[in-house]
């Protein structure tokens, strides 16, 4: 379920209020195509047969990768009428607290755990848990912030 409200000025009210992705795979080929993208080459992202005997079990993406696939498992789960764009405002912490192996499925879960009127619009901050399927335990936790500008700037 999503969160979606009319505007700007209506993100205090959901201060609170939850919405769950859906399940999205991290497979082999995206680890390869960021470990090219960052130079990151480590042998316990790309290198199976290695890493099946290193300490995962396999190959595991890289955690920064995780991370970066926040916009695409957040994407739709927050919806605010009359924004003219959103800006991703910065991060207050975030914790790898697990590996994703290869092929592994993983889906956020993102709370609105602030919401500040600005000038421009409203100042969220989101606590997202990037769960991992089949683990109690989470991949990461992420506070971000994002500005919504209202279309009225």
């Amino acid at each position: 379920m999503s969160i979606a409200v009319a505007s700007a000025a209506d993100l205090p009210g959901a201060v609170g209020r939850t919405a769950t992705g859906a399940w999205f795979t991290i497979d082999q080929e995206r680890i390869r195509a960021f470990a090219d993208a960052t130079d990151d080459w480590q042998w316990i992202h790309l290198d199976a047969e290695r890493a099946a005997s290193g300490p995962f079990g396999g190959p595991i993406a890289h955690g920064y990768l995780t991370l970066s696939l926040l916009p695409r498992l957040t994407s739709g789960l927050l919806s605010v009428g009359g924004s003219a764009m959103v800006v991703n405002y910065g991060l207050d912490r975030v914790r790898f607290l697990q590996p994703v192996l290869a092929g592994s499925r993983v889906r956020a879960v993102t709370v609105v755990a602030s919401a500040e009127p600005t000038p421009q619009g409203c100042r969220v901050g989101l606590r997202t848990t990037v769960e991992l399927e089949g683990s109690d335990r989470p991949a990461l936790v992420a506070e971000t912030l994002t500005l919504f500008v209202s279309d009225s700037h």
